[in-house]
């Protein structure tokens, strides 16, 4: 058992609390455990400028943690500005343009700001999979308004941590886990069950083969349950 009461591949609570903010297009309270994160998603009409003349759209996000989200306050320029927040708005970008056809977005942006109210571990793939239920109210609003003549979702998209003990993988990493875990990696997956993006890092001790399998298991397992949680808050099929 775990220090929380789980077993090693029991997932936390989840929760997706849909149409929270009341001027988003999209928005989406996620909570994994202690882990809260609000997602919305804003529409903007135009796109960077780079793409303009391309017919082709946009999905972008932004990460933050409220200054006291965490056990002691973060300075608010520095949570807003750090490189691990940089780092982690560029993988929710990447992880959410993959389940968008952007050709049959049109030449609009929708930008997914992802701000964590409370952090108990697994704050970046809580926003993964919020990001993508925000992402999806607002096509569903566009389609809704007449402004796409369909939902242009490829799949579905979510994201889980994994951690390897000297006994055992752990799925779902709480902090303390987290914190003090040998090897800590996030998997983004689609509900085809194939991976978008891998991150992994042995702290002091190095996997092999085997151990990684189990860990993709675990991944697996986890994001498809996920999965079945977006599809129940947004309540229609791709």
């Amino acid at each position: 058992m775990r220090t929380d009461g789980r077993l090693p591949e029991q997932m936390r609570a989840i929760e997706m609390i849909t149409d929270f903010s009341k001027y988003a297009e999209g928005s989406v309270l996620i909570k994994f455990g202690e882990t809260h994160v609000l997602c919305n998603a804003s529409v903007e009409p135009t796109v960077p400028k780079w793409l303009q003349g391309s017919g082709q759209g946009w999905v972008t996000a932004e990460y933050g943690m409220l200054p006291r989200s965490t056990h002691s306050r973060i300075r608010r320029d520095k949570a807003l500005t750090g490189g691990r927040t940089l780092e982690i708005s560029r993988l929710i970008s990447r992880a959410l343009r993959a389940a968008v056809d952007l050709k049959q977005l049109g030449e609009r942006q929708i930008n997914i700001d992802c701000d964590v109210l409370q952090a108990d571990g697994g704050t970046r793939t809580a926003a993964i999979s919020g990001g993508f239920v925000a992402l999806a109210k607002a096509l569903e609003f566009l389609n809704k308004k007449g402004e796409i003549k369909s939902l242009p979702i490829k799949n579905y998209v979510a994201a889980i941590s994994v951690g390897l003990t000297p006994t055992e993988a752990l799925l779902d990493l709480n902090y303390d886990e987290d914190s003090n875990i040998d090897t800590d990696m996030n998997f983004v997956m689609n509900d085809n069950n194939e991976f978008i993006e891998i991150q992994g890092t042995a702290e002091s001790q190095a996997f092999n083969s085997d151990q990684l399998y189990k860990m993709t298991e675990l991944a697996s397992k986890g994001c498809q349950e996920i999965i079945s949680h977006q599809k129940s808050a947004l309540n229609w099929e791709k």
